[in-house]
């Protein structure tokens, strides 16, 4: 069994020396939840350079949510593409000051079962929120969280679903909050999905390279 104090440690090492997760530079340059939420939101599908790019420019007109009553759906679509699926993230940006205003007097809600009614907004985005935003502990499973768990042999599951609840019942509460940044920026510059960089890998005396 891998020993994930050893992993986290190295990985936490490692954390530092790659580009910080688009998800976590806008949480440290900002500390705004709802800036944080709107990021996660638009970096679904989509690579962390173009959200950064998207990101840059929307929040010199966006500062709150209310700002995006003043423009409509299509104008919300111009000023996100091109990340993924940017009609239904406009849509669901457009949707977001309401939803705020009716269901939590206009404040980004801290709770999983009050994020998720936020519009475009699932666990992964909610357990990203929780944990970026309000540094409490969530585990949020993108693809690279599930793949790398699983990868190096500490659960085995088959879905995200699946590795979230897997973590909780087994990874420690303490790594909860950075285990998803850490497990992602290593995933995107080492632990790739195709062709891993096995050889010069920090970790791999605790890998037990499943399915590599």
């Amino acid at each position: 069994m891998p020993n994930i104090e050893k992993i986290y440690e190295v990985l936490q090492n490692q954390f530092q020396m790659y580009k910080t997760p688009i998800v976590d530079l806008v949480a440290a340059q900002t500390k705004d939840p709802f800036k944080v939420l709107v990021a996660t939101i638009l970096s679904a599908r989509t690579k962390d350079e173009t959200t950064a790019k998207v990101v840059k420019f929307l929040f010199q007109v966006i500062d709150n949510p209310e700002d995006f009553n003043k423009f409509t759906v299509e104008e919300i679509e111009e000023m996100i593409y091109p990340v993924g699926f940017f009609r239904n993230k406009a849509k669901h940006l457009k949707q977001l000051p309401g939803v705020l205003a009716q269901k939590f007097n206009n404040v980004i809600p801290d709770e999983i079962d009050d994020l998720i009614q936020l519009p475009g907004v699932g666990r992964k985005t909610a357990n990203l929120v929780q944990a970026v935003a309000f540094k409490k502990p969530a585990i949020c499973v993108d693809t690279h969280v599930h793949r790398i768990s699983n990868r190096f042999g500490y659960i085995k599951t088959k879905t995200p679903l699946e590795t979230e609840m897997a973590l909780r019942g087994k990874l420690p509460e303490k790594f909860w909050i950075n285990y998803n940044s850490y497990l992602v920026a290593f995933g995107q510059n080492h632990c790739t999905p195709r062709n891993p960089k096995c050889d010069s890998c920090p970790i791999s005396d605790e890998c037990q390279r499943v399915g590599v």
